[in-house]
């Protein structure tokens, strides 16, 4: 008996993810979970310089600002709550002195643009179609920082408009690396504080947009929330808000993934890093016994054949 449907994934062949590859990931939370993934196997990768960037208007204003070197000055903030905020950036760049976030964002801005030119695959997730307007400057913010709602207008993009912003995140990418390949994918996470009609309404506009823009050379999609929605359709792959995909629903996507995007060699090479990184977490009961003592020199023989085939990666 088969209990599950499972959605039938295509290998990629072309732009695979390996050791050597650079990957930036941006976009909503679920990226945190892939880039924290990456990041524990090693992967040359970053995540969110400027936090969690839910919708992709904010996203592709800060691609834009980042191509474009721009430096924040004080205009460009706002106080709220004892705390210095942008609406750029999340809540987590944010600080009680100016002058710290002045330099986060503009270190940030920095090192993403460098990471643009260099990145060989960026990995976008995409939270939601709903978005705040702020009406003293009639812009689209990517965090309201608790300022009072009556400030804001909620309004949904529409498909149309989601494509045009994801077509011109691609041009913005490309202009600046060609070679680029550009991922987009739903995250899984539901946004129920909108609605449940609405956040479906939200999530169908989000996927409507992406496939209008497919058709473009090294843009591709992965299926991160339909695996949740039709694979993991039962509340025990939830975290206790029943919002959230627990451990179980983040490894069980990561492995979909990883079957669909990486070579065998590639994987080969993760399974010796996740050894080595279980041997460093590993506490034992008696330090000093001989045991533990060639335990720790096989650990360090592990980690140098990895490190003289890959220099970039330290433990």
């Amino acid at each position: 008996m088969k209990l599950q449907t499972q959605i039938p994934l295509k290998k990629e062949t072309r732009n695979q993810i390996a050791y050597q590859s650079k990957i930036l990931l941006l976009g909503s939370c679920f990226s945190e979970n892939i880039g924290d993934k990456l990041s524990y196997f090693k992967f040359q990768s970053a995540q969110n310089p400027f936090g969690i960037l839910f919708h992709p208007k904010a996203i592709e204003n800060f691609i834009t600002n980042t191509i474009n070197k721009k430096e924040y000055c004080s205009e460009d903030f706002i106080f709220q709550n004892e705390t210095w905020h942008s609406f750029d950036a999340h809540s987590s760049l944010s600080a009680i002195k100016e002058n710290e976030l002045l330099s986060k964002l503009n270190a940030s801005i920095s090192i993403t643009n460098r990471a643009l030119k260099e990145a060989s695959h960026i990995i976008i997730t995409l939270g939601t179609s709903w978005v705040y307007r702020f009406i003293e400057t009639d812009t689209i913010v990517a965090n309201c920082h608790k300022v009072p709602q009556k400030k804001f207008l909620k309004e949904l993009l529409t498909v149309a408009e989601i494509a045009e912003s994801l077509e011109a995140i691609i041009v913005l990418l490309k202009s600046v690396n060609k070679d680029i390949s550009v991922l987009y994918t739903v995250s899984p996470v539901r946004h129920l504080k909108d609605g449940f009609v609405e956040n479906t309404q939200s999530k169908a506009h989000l996927i409507a947009g992406i496939h209008q823009v497919l058709e473009h050379q090294n843009v591709s999609y992965f299926p991160s929330y339909e695996i949740m929605m039709d694979e993991l359709r039962d509340y025990r792959f939830y975290a206790e808000d029943m919002i959230h995909p627990n451990k179980t629903a983040i490894n069980y996507i990561w492995e979909r993934f990883v079957d669909t995007w990486f070579s065998d060699d590639t994987s080969a090479t993760m399974k010796e890093i996740d050894v080595i990184q279980k041997g460093i977490l590993h506490r034992p009961f008696q330090e000093n016994t001989a045991q533990h003592q060639q335990f720790l020199i096989n650990l360090e023989a592990k980690k140098e054949k990895i490190q003289k085939e890959f220099s970039f990666i330290h433990f």
